[in-house]
């Protein structure tokens, strides 16, 4: 159903998920009319993209905290001056690296709460590059046969942060030394179980909740037994039909919903600056399917 809004314009991004957002200005006050409607948006979007938003950190922290308290990222380094905001940077010298976000992921999945989601914000980007994907893991886990999703929803999967963990990266990946990433921890090396179908808290559809990077196997299953039907998923979730693309113009901000859509940094602007700021919205222990 096509919903209507008064305060802002809303321009779907593609069939899937993501909308450009206007006629809304993040740097002043907002009214709780329009950030209603924002809020609306967001659930039924998921990805919103507001363009030509001039702000300073301070602003930028006002806004965020509209969609929730703020929480700070495990293992990597906060902004001295702002310690809930990440600076997610990419200096120009910088060739043949990793960077931060550069797999399809959900924020931080194997914390006992994940993030509801975040607010990032471009303060500087190069000329082309740098894009930013997502993919609706509502439409993912309703493509599904009846017969897979019967299965898969009493299912939980184990998730842990071994990429930060004692020997989760090989050392021979050169990882970008502008994120300040804390890596060799060996409280990462847990593994913490969330329900493989995620009932969202809000608009109660249902959504895979596994992902490549932090997602180990199924709960009760060896690694080597959960692999075949975990690849199937990984790959099956991000068919280009669920997925949108970011294209970042300097002072455009992003916001998603880590609970319903990964998400997947594009590493490909080898000599170019990149300069993002970072909020993190604090989420909720996932909830799954009731029997």
């Amino acid at each position: 159903m096509e919903m209507s809004y008064t305060r802002i314009e809303v321009r779907p991004m593609a069939g899937a998920l993501g909308a450009d957002i206007y006629g809304v200005d993040l740097a002043k006050p907002l009214d709780d009319a329009t950030f209603a409607e924002i809020e609306r948006a967001f659930h039924d979007r998921l990805v919103l993209f507001f363009h030509d938003q001039r702000l300073t950190p301070e602003q930028h922290l006002a806004f965020s905290r509209r969609l929730g308290p703020l929480s700070r990222s495990p293992y990597v380094k906060h902004m001295d001056e702002y310690p809930d905001i990440i600076a997610v940077l990419k200096e120009a010298d910088e060739r043949n690296i990793s960077t931060f976000g550069n797999a399809w992921h959900s924020d931080f999945s194997f914390l006992e709460e994940p993030p509801l989601g975040s607010v990032l914000y471009a303060r500087e980007v190069p000329d082309h590059g740098g894009d930013t994907l997502f993919a609706n893991m509502y439409s993912a886990y309703e493509a599904l046969s009846e017969g897979m999703r019967r299965m898969l929803d009493p299912l939980k999967a184990m998730h842990s942060g071994r990429p930060y963990g004692v020997g989760g990266v090989s050392p021979d990946l050169k990882v970008s030394r502008s994120i300040g990433i804390e890596r060799n921890r060996p409280e990462a090396d847990r593994e913490v179980a969330h329900p493989v179908v995620r009932v969202h808290p809000r608009t109660g559809r249902k959504a895979l909740f596994v992902n490549a990077i932090y997602t180990t196997r199924f709960e009760g299953m060896t690694e080597a037994e959960s692999k075949p039907l975990l690849d199937f998923l990984y790959a099956h979730a991000i068919r280009p039909e669920f997925t949108c693309r970011l294209r970042w113009r300097t002072h455009d901000l992003a916001i998603w919903d880590n609970r319903c859509a990964m998400h997947y940094a594009v590493n490909d602007y080898d000599g170019s600056r990149r300069l993002m700021h970072r909020t993190t919205i604090k989420g909720e222990r996932p909830i799954g399917v009731r029997p």
